[in-house]
């Protein structure tokens, strides 16, 4: 059955059934053609006998001799009837056994008497019983010449049977079916081979089609011939070769376009009218996951109730929408623009904008600003108070202006300590710190610092020691002021912050990569809420910013700048109530 559903087969039919019935029609035309030749033939030949048979009765005196001669001019099938006058018969020979019914047709059809009275030739065809059945009819030719003997007008009638040439037209029937059943052999064969090497380069342009439609755009049809199915083959491996081309383009368009979604800072969302999502990055993702674990929804449901909002008012006004949102902690600028199809809105993309850094540094620099001017302003009230005392002479004894003098000295110096900070922890951060880097034996470099500290620990009843896994010949090339002034910060927070009674402890140790410095002491702690912020400036826990020892609040600052600038790192761990620890690691 495939094979007559195939062009194949359809072409080879088509061929076949063409040729067979152009066969058809061209038989019986032969049949009928060779069926009048043969009749024409006979009546031609007995015209031409019966004349001949005519004159060679007239141009003899002897009747008898003349008839005898005529009679021999006569062969098989061919029989004769002479007639003279009305119809007297002078001579017969019949071998069909239908004279009676001759003799009959002869006086029943005037033309065929006529002859007797007029110099012509009649040709009539008659239909009698055969002698073999009764039921079987066969025809019969009659061919009339004029004759004239011996004054009396007669005529000369041949007529033959018309089944020999029934015979020889069934030969030719018999050739000519014969000659049509090779003739449909060979088409079959022909139309077959034809079909098949026209139809061969189009069964491989089909499987070649499916391969391209299974991706393999490099696939080729071999190209055979030079007509229009080799153009055929030839175009179909061009746009194989297009196909290839521009699919290739267009998967680098979409490669490098997700290559920049991926590696973009912000998120991107875009979806349809109805809100549907369609293409995210990374940082979408992170932001709609978020969004599902804090108000407790699937993955599966609609955008954001915001970022919803946002693209109705896209939709409605055709304009671009902002809004920020705060999940997690963390504050979210969401720019949300129409996409179009023509000139319909089909659709839109959000940008989501990570903006916590940056609020972050604006709440530092409006911190720094608050910091600052909170710094200043105890010590430059305190300088303006005693300043209003000795110029009112409100101080009347000599001790008393001293102590006032003191006093506004030791604010000059907090201020001068402060501004000072101030411009250091600036060029450190704007990365203008520079390093006056010497090999120091690490060891007694770190304790010595820490001795320095023994006098103050007393005073408050602090004990303060010392451990080190570290031998004494080993070197670090470190800068030894910048070096000493972080320690020198985080003992002397670990004092303040330790009450009488504590301990605090400075150890020094070494690994593969470095030198890890630890300062812990037994103090108040710090509260875990507070941890994260410690090294920022002006960052204190003490939220009452209670003067005393309270410092500046830039010291960690620094500290945490001076490490970094050495390629190094510092933390904080503490509970509170407990403890803190203070570690930097400096590497080799």
């Amino acid at each position: 059955m495939r094979l007559w559903r195939s062009v194949v087969g359809k072409l080879w039919v088509t061929i076949l059934l063409l040729v067979s019935f152009v066969l058809f029609i061209l038989t019986i035309l032969l049949l009928e053609f060779f069926q009048n030749y043969h009749v024409d033939v006979v009546e031609n030949e007995l015209t031409i006998t019966a004349d001949k048979v005519a004159k060679v009765i007239e141009n003899h005196e002897d009747l008898d001799l003349g008839l005898e001669l005529g009679s021999e001019i006569i062969d098989d099938p061919v029989n004769i009837l002479i007639t003279v006058d009305d119809n007297q018969e002078l001579f017969s020979q019949d071998s069909t056994g239908v004279e009676k019914d001759i003799h009959r047709f002869i006086r029943n059809d005037p033309e065929l008497k006529e002859v007797k009275v007029r110099d012509k030739t009649i040709k009539r065809e008659y239909e009698v019983p055969s002698e073999s059945s009764a039921n079987r009819h066969e025809n019969i030719i009659i061919v009339g010449s004029h004759l004239s003997v011996n004054g009396q007008e007669g005529a000369v009638y041949l007529y033959q049977s018309l089944d020999v040439i029934k015979d020889t037209t069934k030969q030719t029937t018999k050739l000519i079916v014969l000659a049509m059943g090779i003739a449909i052999i060979l088409t079959t064969i022909f139309a077959f081979f034809l079909s098949t090497r026209i139809t061969s380069p189009l069964r491989k342009m089909r499987e070649a089609a499916f391969e391209v439609a299974k991706g393999k755009f490099d696939t080729k049809v071999p190209i055979l011939t030079k007509d229009e199915i080799g153009e055929l083959a030839t175009g179909f491996n061009q746009m194989g070769r297009q196909l290839k081309f521009h699919i290739n383009a267009l998967n680098q368009e979409k490669e490098q376009l997700s290559s920049i979604l991926s590696s973009m800072a912000d998120g991107v969302i875009t979806f349809n009218r109805d809100g549907t999502i369609l293409i995210t990055n990374p940082p979408a993702d992170r932001f709609l996951q978020q969004w599902y674990y804090e108000h407790g929804s699937n993955e599966g449901e609609a955008i954001p109730a915001i970022v919803k909002e946002l693209l109705q008012s896209v939709v409605v006004t055709a304009m671009e929408q902002t809004d920020e949102i705060t999940l997690q902690g963390r504050s979210y600028v969401v720019i949300v623009s129409p996409l179009y199809n023509n000139n319909t809105i089909r659709g839109a993309v959000a940008v989501v904008r990570d903006m916590t850094e940056e609020r972050r540094l604006d709440k530092l620099r409006k911190d720094f600003i608050a910091n600052v001017s909170h710094e200043l302003r105890t010590p430059i009230s305190m300088l303006q108070g005693y300043s209003e005392a000795i110029v009112d002479d409100i101080a009347e004894t000599e001790e008393e202006k001293k102590e006032i003098a003191r006093i506004i000295y030791d604010e000059s110096l907090r201020m001068g300590r402060l501004v000072n900070d101030l411009l250091d922890l600036a060029r450190m951060e704007a990365g203008h710190i520079t390093l006056q880097e010497q090999s120091v034996s690490i060891m007694p470099f770190t304790e010595r610092v820490a001795n320095k500290f023994v006098g103050v620990a007393k005073e408050k009843k602090i004990a303060i020691q010392f451990e080190s896994e570290v031998e004494r010949e080993r070197e670090l090339s470190i800068d030894p002021d910048k070096i000493e002034q972080v320690l020198t910060n985080l003992i002397d927070n670990a004092i303040r912050h330790t009450p009488g009674g504590g301990e605090v402890t400075v150890s020094l140790n070494r690994n593969t990569q470095g030198y890890l410095f630890f300062v812990q002491d037994t103090g108040s702690g710090i509260p875990e809420e507070d941890l994260p912020f410690v090294f920022e400036r002006f960052y204190k826990a003490d939220k009452a910013r209670t003067r005393g020892k309270a410092g500046t609040g830039l010291g960690l600052a620094i500290a945490r700048n001076i490490v970094e600038a050495h390629g190094g790192h510092i933390q904080v761990q503490s509970k509170l109530d407990q403890g803190t620890t203070f570690t930097f690691f400096l590497p080799y």
